[in-house]
């Protein structure tokens, strides 16, 4: 097989391992939210990207927790176990660190826990939790739990390392959109990474690869498993058409990979950013990129939503709606329409609005604009990178 033709060296089974060469905070002080600029050095790799792929890495966990599940069940950490598709056993520590995700546990797990525990209260607890009456009521418990949580509550269910971890699922790795081009940076990758911090059962809980990048990681030294997604999310190749972009919060990655790349290679073709967060002064995620985008005339239009700037909360599908009829011009000219980010709340509004703009603005019934936009999915016009 050639050279161009073959396999690439590094995949999701056999990761590169980058480094990290910047980490900066994108929030200005004062904002609730914590979002980071990371930058992946793929130097040394066959690695390759293109606008609109997902990097995916392998994060390891927190060892104050992985410390917290050894002390409950009075293990030492060097318990051998076996796991599956590993040839050899490793240590019950290992396992935890890097192979094992430390939350969801299920109520097969309570199960087991009830057959092991020897204490009466603990025993008589479990069980009611595992009654069918009450099922729901149990899923909304372990929702609030990590399994270091129901190892502490039932101590008496004393389990062995390779129990623990036969119930336990594996780390899966974390897929990012890319926020680079590689037009502008070839080994390079850049993220936009909201970190995750919260408290259930009045414990502080971490996201596992944000806080992994944000706490973990030393810049330039620490070892970072990483791999390349394809993606469907992707520029049209012909550069004359518009391209409407929707993306708040960390939705905007893989836009920002857009616009260096319709800088690099330049078109007849039209840009419009929706942009949306909380608040205008911390948390407008590349302002001075945008602004800069908007002078060059990289961006035709930029539009921002944000939400806890006035008494009445504003969102992109607001100001979607608010501009409805140029929408529809862009749209109804052959304009691409992008979506990114949230897909429980933002990208079901975005989506709704975008119906009923098109219903509005191209004088369709509730049937006819339904399926005008299931030809613009068919066509490719209508993306969404959503998570």
């Amino acid at each position: 097989m050639s050279e161009s033709t073959s396999a690439p060296l590094f995949t999701k089974d056999n990761p590169f391992l980058a480094r990290i060469s910047e980490a900066r905070m994108l929030n200005k002080p004062g904002s609730f939210k914590e979002t980071r600029h990371f930058v992946v050095d793929l130097k040394g790799s066959d690695l390759t990207y293109r606008s609109g792929d997902s990097i995916g890495i392998y994060p390891t966990n927190r060892s104050e927790e992985v410390h917290e599940i050894l002390k409950a069940l009075a293990l030492t950490g060097s318990e051998l176990v076996s796991l599956p598709k590993l040839a050899a056993p490793i240590s019950i520590k290992e396992a935890l660190t890097a192979r094992l995700a430390l939350a969801g546990p299920t109520l097969k797990f309570l199960g087991v826990l009830a057959a092991k525990a020897t204490n009466p209260e603990e025993k008589a607890q479990l069980e009611s939790l595992l009654t069918v009456e009450v099922k729901p009521k149990a899923l909304e418990y372990l929702d609030d739990r990590e399994f270091v949580d129901l190892l502490q509550s039932f101590p008496s269910a004393k389990l062995s390392a390779q129990e623990l971890v036969d119930n336990m699922r594996r780390l899966m790795p974390r897929l990012y959109s890319i926020a680079s081009s590689p037009l502008k940076s070839p080994t390079q990758i850049h993220l936009t990474v909201a970190v995750v911090r919260y408290t259930t059962n009045n414990k502080k809980r971490y996201g596992v690869c944000s806080t992994f990048l944000a706490d973990r990681v030393e810049l330039g030294l620490t070892e970072v498993p990483v791999f390349i997604t394809d993606s469907h999310f992707k520029l049209p190749e012909d550069r004359t058409k518009d391209v409407i972009m929707i993306g708040p919060g960390t939705g905007i990655a893989p836009f920002r990979a857009f616009a260096q790349e319709l800088a690099a290679k330049a078109g007849s073709g039209k840009a419009w950013l929706f942009f949306g967060d909380q608040h205008s002064k911390t948390d407008f995620l590349y302002e001075e990129e945008w602004v800069e985008y908007l002078k060059s005339g990289v961006l035709t239009r930029l539009d921002t939503a944000f939400s806890r700037d006035q008494e009445n909360k504003i969102y992109v599908q607001d100001r979607l709606r608010e501009a409805s009829k140029e929408v529809w011009q862009w749209i109804n000219s052959g304009a691409y329409f992008y979506v990114c980010g949230d897909a429980k709340k933002m990208a079901k509004d975005v989506d709704q609005a975008l119906h009923e703009i098109i219903a509005k603005e191209g004088s369709m019934s509730t049937e006819e604009a339904i399926a005008f936009v299931k030809q613009l999915k068919k066509d490719r016009r209508y993306q969404r990178d959503v998570y």
